[in-house]
């Protein structure tokens, strides 16, 4: 069997340009959708990208919580929701397995959080526990899925690859008869075969290499390892590993128009005046400007990581939408941070005289091992033919033609000591300082080293790079290296004063603002919310000059908007996925409605955050917030966020005509009010003034997308079952007495009720 990275694509055997991926949007996009029918098909995209790179298992969906948005990999997962998590993880799992590859939801459990993940030890109540962290990991069982990861994390006390909870709830209560693998490296000893962990990875693990001495002097039962080997024989018939049985084949998919799709249906307007959509023949130019709006983030940094054919900018987009010679285009201020690769179509192999470079590998003794030809100057090598572990030297050949005349800062990122040539002159020598201890992070995000260089454009420059093999600065047995440019060193003030020149000529200014790999990936958490850079003051800039402005937020998870109250219009596309630019288009345009919901409240300040700890003391790291994080910890601080949980502007206006119970099911009709067709997401709250117990102010209990033509009146029907009620006090509690149903469009706005009489 075949595992791979997702989830919101399926990156194969080999991590490489030459192999690409469907990029979807991140799971953060896909929670904002609110569509469970959307989350099914997405999870059969993913099956059938599996099929086509002859994957078997899926590591995802990551359904951990947005416990605070100071996370690091907040955008891979849902949200700060339960139930939202829940029932959208579990479509995800059902539209991947129904097309016959297996899902592993991740990463069981209370792995919210980055700093010292491989170490903390989290201490959370029972109740916090099984109403929160382990619900979307039920729900996900109940969905029937093949496998889950264990996580890195302990949980008071007991590693997770070692701790009871994969015994109780998972198998004795919830019934779970599928495969336990660890994240990788997770398992630590050989109590890890005593409990019930199935499949160390990646194998053979060192903690379990006296496994058979331990069979033999019992320290482990044989009975232990028979289950293992069942379950994992259970899942190789499963996804048609085993015998004869074909594998089912998933339905065909047209990828490119699914990833517009599903970017259109997580895109959340924020905000709007009026102003959009902004139909091409009511415009006459338009000033795009940003680094986002250029060099997209179609999706965070980490082993969620694809490598897609190719991108849709929001630049590309909107010139496609708009016509070039309508939209200008401005940098405006600087986001990234370290190299960022060279175009494709400004190196030339050396060795082929095509596009790309010569990568060799050279061994101890300096003989070439291996050569082969790569079409990117940002490479990782993690799996596939390429003797990594073989190697002491690894040499990148090129020869580069600049566009333009200047100086540049050309460099290399990585985790390993390395010299750089230009026309064989050495100009470059120096081995990077990697920050922190986590090597996950060393390995996806290194710190990058750059020299000064004069450029001509069209004269080509002979590019040698030269690294020197270390597995203590890395992973063993796998290596990533980016040769690439810095930023330009223009005068930062001199950049927002072009683009507020450029908003000032333009009917219409659209600035694309957002985050970079420094600020939202796995392997580290955020030290702040806000945007990277002097992102905040070329906004201002712009919008003094011209105040139709409109601005896109490319981010996975919040940030602050300190101006969000003076512009035009909020878009917030979170990471849309390579089709990213298209789907940004359709919105703006008005050709599709913005189907955004947020999954996740946005703040205005990060004062305001009722949940900021992320940070372990002396090894641990308390939910001392209990049951109350995301909006409930809004509403029980009394703060008030600039955007709530839920909230989501249309291009239409709806009129909210009734609710009533009819058994389990909240019946709610509502009117689309505006003059087009357009969609809402029904949102259902419940409530308990008199509980005798602590409880959130408001809960989420359910949830229904519906779409209208103008004039239309439809009904959702949202079953809301007494579990969605209990509490939980060493077993699942329903109290006695009367719940009142809050229904509307966010936590915040709910203009229908209905009292809901509960016998406990």
């Amino acid at each position: 069997m075949t595992l791979s990275d997702g989830p919101a694509g399926v990156r194969g055997p080999r991590w490489d340009e030459r192999e690409p991926s469907l990029n979807m949007p991140s799971g953060s996009a896909l929670a904002a959708s609110w569509d469970v029918e959307l989350a099914y098909r997405y999870g059969a995209a993913a099956a059938a990208e599996a099929r086509r790179k002859g994957v078997d298992v899926v590591l995802g969906p990551t359904i951990n919580l947005h416990r605070s948005p100071l996370g690091g990999r907040h955008f891979e997962c849902l949200s700060e929701d339960p139930e939202l998590s829940a029932e959208l993880g579990a479509a995800y799992v059902r539209g991947l397995q129904d097309n016959g590859v297996a899902a592993t939801p991740k990463h069981y459990v209370a792995n919210d959080s980055e700093t010292d993940r491989f170490t903390v030890d989290v201490q959370v109540d029972e109740r916090a526990l099984r109403e929160l962290y382990l619900a979307p990991f039920e729900r996900a069982v109940e969905a029937g899925a093949w496998s889950i990861m264990s996580a890195y994390n302990s949980v008071d006390g007991v590693t997770m690859t070692e701790n009871d909870l994969l015994e109780t709830p998972l198998n004795s209560e919830w019934g779970f008869d599928g495969v336990v693998m660890s994240d990788w490296t997770a398992v630590r000893s050989l109590d890890a075969a005593t409990a019930s962990q199935d499949l160390a990875m990646p194998g053979p693990a060192p903690a379990w290499a006296d496994l058979a001495g331990a069979v033999r002097d019992g320290r482990v039962s044989e009975a232990d390892l028979d289950r293992k080997v069942l379950r994992m024989l259970l899942l190789a018939e499963r996804v048609g590993a085993l015998g004869d049985a074909p594998a089912i084949e998933p339905a065909p998919l047209d990828a490119t128009a699914f990833a517009r799709e599903s970017a259109v249906a997580g895109t959340v307007l924020l905000a709007n005046d009026g102003i959009l959509p902004l139909e091409p023949s009511t415009v006459g130019s338009i000033a795009v400007i940003g680094q986002n709006a250029r060099d997209a983030r179609t999706q965070g940094g980490g082993s969620a990581t694809v490598v897609p054919e190719r991108i849709v900018s929001p630049l590309e987009g909107l010139r496609r939408a708009y016509g070039s010679d309508r939209v200008t285009y401005e940098l405006g201020a600087v986001v990234q941070e370290g190299v960022a690769e060279i175009p494709l179509a400004q190196l030339r192999n050396p060795a082929t005289g095509g596009p790309g470079m010569r990568v060799t590998f050279v061994g101890e003794d300096g003989r070439d091992l291996y050569a082969e030809d790569r079409r990117a100057t940002a490479l990782v090598w993690f799996g596939g033919d390429a003797p990594i572990a073989q190697s002491r030297t690894v040499v990148l050949e090129t020869v580069y033609t600049p566009e333009t005349s200047g100086e540049i800062q050309l460099g290399f990122a990585g985790a390993n000591a390395g010299r750089l040539f230009l026309d064989g002159a050495l100009v470059l020598d120096d081995a990077p300082v990697l920050a922190g201890t986590d090597l996950g992070a060393a390995f996806l995000n290194p710190p990058s080293l750059t020299v000064a260089v004069r450029t001509e454009a069209g004269r080509e420059i002979a590019v040698r790079a030269e690294f020197t093999r270390n597995d203590e600065a890395g992973i063993p047995g796998a290596m990533s290296v980016t040769l690439g440019i810095a930023p330009e060193n223009t005068d930062a003030d001199e950049l927002i004063s072009r683009a507020a020149a450029a908003a000032a000529a333009a009917d219409v200014a659209v600035v694309v603002v957002g985050t970079n790999s420094k600020v939202e990936s796995e392997g580290y958490d955020r030290e702040s919310l806000d945007l990277p850079g002097r992102q905040d003051d070329l906004v201002r800039a712009v919008l003094a000059a011209n105040p139709r402005t409109v601005v896109i937020v490319n981010a996975g998870s919040p940030v602050v908007l300190p101006w969000a109250d003076e512009v035009a219009a909020i878009v917030q596309g979170y990471f849309g996925g390579q089709e990213f630019g298209t789907a940004l288009a359709d919105v703006l345009t008005g050709a599709a409605e913005p189907g955004g919901r947020l999954p996740t409240t946005w703040p205005a300040t990060l004062a305001d955050v009722p949940v900021q700890d992320v940070t372990p003391r002396d090894g641990v790291l308390r939910y001392s917030e209990g049951i109350h994080i995301g909006y409930r910890a809004w509403l029980k601080s009394g703060a008030r966020p600039a955007f709530p949980f839920g909230h989501g502007l249309g291009y239409t206006t709806w009129a909210w005509d009734g609710v009533e119970r009819d058994g389990d099911d909240v019946v709610v009709t509502l009117t689309n009010a505006g003059e087009r067709a357009g969609g809402q997401v029904v949102q259902v709250y419940a409530e308990r003034a008199a509980s005798t117990v602590d409880r959130p102010v408001r809960w989420l209990v359910g949830f229904a997308a519906v779409r209208a033509d103008a004039g239309e009146t439809v009904t959702a029907r949202v079953s809301v079952p007494r579990r969605r009620l209990a509490h939980w006090d060493a077993g699942w509690e329903v109290e006695s007495g009367t719940y009142t149903l809050r229904v509307g469009a966010s936590v915040a706005e709910t203009p229908l009720s209905v009292e809901w009489a509960v016998e406990g």
